[in-house]
């Protein structure tokens, strides 16, 4: 007994050592790239690739694993490596556009995809947000690459051979090469694309070699063109040839442009100039670490913190400036929308589906500068489009429901944001929620239904029409905020007012859930509560009930009151994770994903609900979202290969990470306020843009105290649940105490809920 005694004592002891990690004064070191990359279509673990790049960088660069064209460019499970790819790709499912590749190869002048690829492990392999390295077995080369915004370095360290090549790949669909030997240059276009651009659409590409070609030729589909250097085709490439010695080093420098090789050359200058790769690398690394020292984690495991970082190295990815800037310093864009190259900002990448619950609002609270300039960018993509994109990759593309960038665009402005034409965004606003876009995921499908009936019917073959109607009624919230705000007239705010209740025309009594409704007032039938798709988007009723954000007590007072309410979101934890996958015909990896992440039908690893943990707080049960918060963070997110519990999605689902981990949650973005969790660390500092430092201090805090047992707010003890952004911008401390145990007295009164639109003064009639 007396062994077992010091045993535990042992492990008690090392238990609270893990926990004493220090501040990361070197936070990018704690970023693991190939944190989610163990995917696949069936099943996601985070669906992301190794993005090695600068922060919002205009061109990442990624191994690439699989074959051209395939979304999954990079699979941790892969062991061939094909090339090292520019990439602008936001997700698998979204897949590419404006991608090139380069690869050495030696011994055999090959250049199909399949001859010249690698074997590669990954204990050779190092992967950082700035550097990657890795040795490629079969050529005896390590490959090194460091970014810029625009533009990269690589270095090959070749064997000895008289026969060592790099391959440059223009892929298919239409691409240029040509190799000018007297420059020791190679220059390309590539049109591929996924869509979202003009016909004009090219991605222009120059890369610079530090030694003269002893063999030089273009390349075109499965054929050598020995008798020229130019070629254009559907899929065209150059392979240049060199002696090495062993150990020898070969440099490229290369950069890309949507608009001309003039202006690629222009940017590598520009960004490059005489530096040498461990320059490069140390200016990208000191770039992120800029960026990602905004917030200073301290006090937690060291897994935590690596997870903590890794996180936040997702959010501050998308979407990629799409702009560049000219010989002359001004900052110009090509434009997906009209294929015309005009002034200004333009950002690309982003789904606002996914990225306005949390991702935008995490940039309004810590980097509101970038966003100025994506508020500013959307004002260009609305003036070149006519509509606002809902999802840019990197033009409008089909694909999502509901018309959120009036939340993105609201939100902004109602964290204060301010220095862009708020006005145009305004009529943008307008507009998106009166028409009916080019395609189906812009504007607002069925909004003649909805503006007449108040919701999009379920039998007017419009799919996913209950998860339209939960949606537009959010916007139209989001509208009615930006209104009351920038001072409209009367009769307009309060249309809007009266939109954003529209959530109520789906509620059915009877279950007291969500559910689609015809066009002659009857609920659909047949009905189950499980089934994925149909009425709603990659979820079910259980999951879209919740999409009521900005009136949580509205939907409390429909469920019967603050007791069923509580029940029915408890119902979501001790539900059984069962599903009915026929609206799709198969099982879809989000189902999966819900289904083995065992939390019943909390479907964590899409968007839906990920916010439904914080709605205790507006029921008089705040212990059950600081339990549920911590808990999800704790079995749900790793900083490894498998790390998330599905698609990551452009930053969202790790912004929910790392807001969760400060301990609060923005639930309604357009309203001042974030909504009480349980804070992760023991430490966390954020160093606002305004100059003002915010501290969250939670001493004590371990695994075994998810509970916040009281709550100071600059000393002062506060019981409420949601703090405010407007207070947090002034700089101060949170001071949490954390327990092992619920304080059930703690953020019951009805002065301690979080904003919903029922319990605003004078809207009492709506």
């Amino acid at each position: 007994m007396k062994y077992l005694f010091a045993l535990s004592l042992c492990i008690v002891g090392s238990s609270i050592f893990a926990q004493s990690v220090s501040p990361a004064e070197d936070p990018v070191e704690w970023v693991n790239p190939l944190m989610g990359t163990d995917s696949k279509p069936s099943l996601s673990n985070g669906n992301t690739y190794p993005a090695i790049a600068v922060p919002w960088g205009m061109n990442f660069w990624t191994p690439q694993t699989n074959k051209m064209g395939n979304g999954w460019t990079y699979q941790y499970s892969a062991d061939k490596i094909r090339g090292f790819k520019q990439t602008h790709q936001p997700s698998p499912w979204m897949n590419d556009y404006g991608q090139f590749s380069i690869m050495p190869v030696v011994n055999k002048m090959v250049f199909n995809e399949e001859e010249r690829a690698s074997w590669f492990s990954h204990k050779t392999e190092i992967s950082k947000p700035y550097y990657y390295n890795v040795y490629l077995a079969d050529a005896d080369v390590t490959t090194e690459l460091t970014p810029t915004e625009r533009a990269a370095q690589f270095r090959f360290t070749f064997p000895q051979s008289d026969s060592s090549f790099i391959v440059v790949d223009a892929f298919d669909k239409g691409s240029y090469i040509k190799i000018i030997p007297a420059e020791r240059k190679i220059i390309g276009y590539t049109t591929r694309n996924s869509g979202g651009v003009s016909k004009e659409f090219r991605n222009y590409f120059v890369l610079f070699f530090d030694r003269p070609f002893e063999v030089a030729h273009a390349w075109h589909d499965n054929m050598l063109a020995k008798d020229t250097l130019e070629y254009t085709s559907n899929h065209t490439g150059a392979i240049v040839g060199f002696k090495t010695t062993k150990g020898e080093q070969l440099h490229v420098r290369t950069a890309s442009s949507f608009i001309s090789f003039e202006q690629a050359e222009i940017s590598l200058n520009r960004e490059l100039a005489r530096d040498n790769f461990d320059e490069t690398m140390k200016k990208a690394k000191s770039a992120w670490n800029t960026q990602l020292k905004k917030i200073v984690a301290e006090g937690g495991s060291v897994d935590q913190l690596r997870t903590f970082y890794s996180c936040l190295y997702r959010t501050i990815q998308f979407p990629q400036k799409h702009y560049e800037i000219d010989a002359s310093g001004k900052i110009v864009h090509y434009s997906p929308y009209n294929g015309k190259v005009l002034p200004g900002y333009l950002f690309a990448g982003t789904g606002f589906w996914d990225t306005f619950r949390a991702l935008y609002p995490l940039l309004n609270l810590v980097y509101p500068g970038i966003n100025k300039e994506m508020q500013e960018g959307l004002i260009n993509a609305y003036k070149e489009g006519g509509f606002l994109p809902e999802w840019s990759s990197p033009g409008f593309r089909d694909v999502m429901v509901g018309n959120n960038s009036a939340a993105v665009v609201s939100d902004a402005y109602m964290k204060g944001l301010r220095g862009y034409d708020i006005n145009i965004l305004y009529e943008a606003l307008l507009h998106g929620a009166n028409n009916e876009g080019p395609l189906t995921a812009v504007g607002r499908k069925g909004v003649s239904y909805y503006n007449e009936l108040g919701y999009v019917p379920y039998d007017v073959k419009i799919n996913e029409n209950a998860a339209r109607t939960l949606e537009y009624a959010y916007d139209d919230f989001t509208i009615y905020q930006l209104a009351k705000a920038l001072k409209r007239p009367k009769a307009e705010i309060e249309l809007y007012a009266k939109r954003s209740q529209n959530y109520r025309n789906l509620f059915d009594p009877s279950t007291k859930l969500m559910l689609g409704k015809n066009k002659d007032g009857k609920f659909m039938t047949p009905f189950n509560p499980f089934k994925w798709g149909d009425a709603f988007t990659e979820g079910n009723s259980w999951h879209y009930t919740w999409s009521v954000f900005h009136d949580i007590a509205g939907l409390v007072n429909l469920m019967g009151g603050e007791r069923d309410f509580v029940k029915m979101l408890d119902s979501v934890f001790v539900m059984p994770p069962v599903f009915d996958q026929s609206y799709y015909g198969s099982v879809i990896h989000e189902i999966r994903e819900m289904q083995i992440m065992n939390m019943g039908q909390y479907a964590h690893g899409n968007q839906p609900i990920q916010h439904m943990i914080y709605l205790y707080n507006y029921a008089g049960e705040p212990w059950k979202s600081q339990y549920w918060s911590r808990t999800a963070m704790n079995k749900l997110y790793k900083a490894t290969p498998d790390g998330y519990c599905g698609d990551e999605d452009n930053g969202q689902t790790s912004a929910w990470y790392v807001f969760s981990a400060l301990g609060f949650y923005p639930v309604c973005p357009a309203t001042d306020q974030y909504v009480l969790g349980s804070p992760l660390f023991r430490k966390i500092t954020v160093q606002l843009e305004n100059g003002k430092v915010l501290q969250v201090q939670a001493p004590g805090n371990n695994d075994n105290m998810p509970y916040v047992e009281e709550l100071r707010i600059n000393n002062v003890v506060s019981d409420k649940n949601w703090l405010s952004h407007t207070a947090i911008m002034k700089g101060g401390t949170l001071q949490f105490k954390m327990a092992s145990t619920p304080n059930k007295k703690r953020g019951t009164g009805a002065d301690s809920r979080p904003y919903s639109f029922s319990t605003e003064a004078g809207n009492k009639g709506f």
